[in-house]
């Protein structure tokens, strides 16, 4: 975390406003069914999902569907899309221009329409905003839908009839007519600028927002955007025609196509896959959407594993367990239940501590309001999430952390809500959910308990073991340290001579660590223990 200038009264460093440019990296492993995406910034995993390529209702498809159900005290309806489960349908979330993309989709079924474009339509009247579901729908009729939301536990997919179309640099939305600008662009005369240049190239019965990307963007930039978005939504109805629901009509090639497009900046260093087939879809994709980008794109080939060999897959493992810590000693403590997830601030036994309490809850709550912002993304949360602070009675150093959770949250693309902190030193935040949470396990069973319990991850243990070295050394209270371990992790540790762990730990710290095998261990167990055969608490 970097730290400005000023200092509090009670002289705790506060975070300053994170760079402008942030180092982006996306990661792609090729898996049989489909592929993982990690996405890396400055070194460190922020967000990681799985892509499997029969993967169904995400985000951003449309469908042809069939109204099955109307329930006019939810003022909603439920819409056969192909899903097990009916999606859900809300009628604010039909958009007032529904009736005119109604009479749009019938025509384009029956092959009707003179033009695939909303711009030579007469427009229907519009809904009103108060109007029940029942005076718009009726069972059996059949509704071109996107996907808001993807289907969470027992749950079909959450639905809009306000179909909206994302480019690079604008998003479109047929029969809507409005023009907008991201809030992301503080600039009234940026805001004014693009609202003009909008206006200008925009089709009539189209709706348009500026997304962030297209501060600074000339005509031709976003009228090349227009057209690729026009051609697209032409291409969309075309496939309605004799069309019969629940039918697909439009779907993202790729997972990654919509994550690099919405990523897509100058700080957007590289693109590194491990399938060839990847590399050229990726580089043809870029070459459409920013000419020269293309060469970003990296191929890697290699026997081992291209997230073992980047350091991912030892993030992904430190980084999804229940308890996450941070590498000055304070550690989080994340739980969910049904309705919401909780996450635990604590000061571990390493912190540096303050002679003032104040300060030293200060310093730690700040310092882990930043890995809470990459959890929420990494793990991709959502609903609501109640974050325990440690207890702070200032009124100013609840001020600090709450600017300071606003500003690690700039990042985030999902929508979200910050509260400030409570007296009972709690902080609220909602944050959109539109996908499942990503759920990695990060427990093994057990051998030497037969499997009959569990135990953190193995690939963790070494971390744990080097850390805690790294400290008892730093403490030079001891000559000699000698480690106890489980014969299977002695073997690793000496494994391979001059390339050891035991060897790395004497280069990095000029101190020999014998290491003893100990078969009545358990696997995760160890101790270190001094010259004289006692043992060595960390407490000392």
């Amino acid at each position: 975390m970097t730290e400005s200038s000023a200092e509090t009264p009670g002289q705790v460093r506060v975070a300053a406003k994170k760079p402008d440019t942030v180092d982006r990296e996306l990661i792609v492993s090729a898996t049989k069914g489909g592929m993982e995406i990690a996405l890396v910034e400055d070194g460190r995993l922020v967000e990681y999902q799985v892509a499997q390529e029969d993967s169904q209702f995400n985000v951003g498809d449309i469908y042809l569907g069939i109204v099955r159900k109307i329930n006019p005290g939810l003022n909603a309806a439920f819409i056969d899309v192909g899903h097990e489960k009916d999606a859900f349908l809300h009628y604010t979330d039909l958009g007032p221009k529904f009736r005119s993309l109604f009479l749009f989709t019938q025509r384009a079924i029956k092959g009707t329409l003179r033009s695939h474009h909303p711009h030579d339509l007469q427009m229907e009247a519009e809904i009103v905003k108060t109007g029940k579901i029942t005076q718009v729908l009726a069972r059996g009729q059949h509704v071109m839908v996107q996907v808001l939301k993807e289907p969470i536990s027992s749950k079909g997919p959450r639905i809009t009839a306000e179909v909206a179309l994302p480019g690079r640099y604008i998003v479109m939305t047929p029969f809507n007519g409005s023009i907008g600008v991201s809030r992301r662009i503080t600039s009234a005369t940026e805001r004014k600028r693009l609202q003009k240049l909008l206006e200008s190239i925009v089709p009539k019965n189209w709706g348009v927002i500026a997304r962030t990307a297209a501060e600074g963007k000339g005509v031709a930039d976003l009228h090349e955007d227009v057209k690729h978005i026009v051609a697209q939504w032409e291409n969309t109805t075309r496939n309605l025609l004799n069309a019969k629901p629940p039918h697909i009509v439009f779907t993202e090639t790729r997972k990654i196509n919509t994550l690099t497009r919405d990523l897509l900046s100058k700080s957007f260093k590289k693109i590194t896959a491990n399938d060839l087939v990847i590399v050229q879809e990726m580089r043809e994709f870029l070459a459409h959407l920013s000419p020269g980008s293309e060469k970003m794109v990296q191929y890697f080939q290699s026997k081992k594993p291209i997230f073992d060999a980047l350091g991912i897959t030892k993030q992904i493992k430190s980084s999804f367990g229940e308890t996450v810590s941070l590498k000055s000693g304070a550690y989080l403590v994340i739980q969910h239940t049904e309705a919401l997830h909780v996450i635990d601030i604590n000061s571990g036994p390493k912190i540096a501590r303050r002679p003032d309490q104040e300060e030293n809850a200060l310093a730690v709550n700040l310092e882990t309001a930043e890995e809470v912002a990459r959890q929420l993304r990494l793990r991709d949360l959502g609903g609501i999430i109640i974050i325990d602070f440690i207890d702070m009675k200032s009124a100013e150093s609840k001020r600090l952390l709450y600017e300071a959770m606003k500003e690690a949250m700039k990042e985030d693309r999902a929508k979200h809500t910050i509260l400030p902190v409570s007296k009972f030193g709690l902080m609220q935040i909602t944050r959109q959910r539109v996908r499942p949470e990503v759920n990695i396990i990060t427990h093994e069973k057990c051998p030497s308990c037969n499997g009959t319990g569990k135990v953190e991850s193995t690939i963790l243990l070494i971390d744990d073991i080097e850390n805690r070295l790294e400290y008892l050394l730093s403490l030079k209270a001891h000559k000699q340290i000698h480690l106890h371990t489980h014969p299977f992790i002695e073997a690793y540790l000496k494994r391979g001579l001059w390339k050891s762990k035991q060897f790395s730990w004497w280069r990095k710290w000029k101190s020999w660590i014998r290491i003893h095998q100990n078969a009545g261990y358990q696997f995760t167990e160890y101790h270190f223990t001094n010259a004289n055969n006692e043992e060595i608490r960390l407490e000392e």
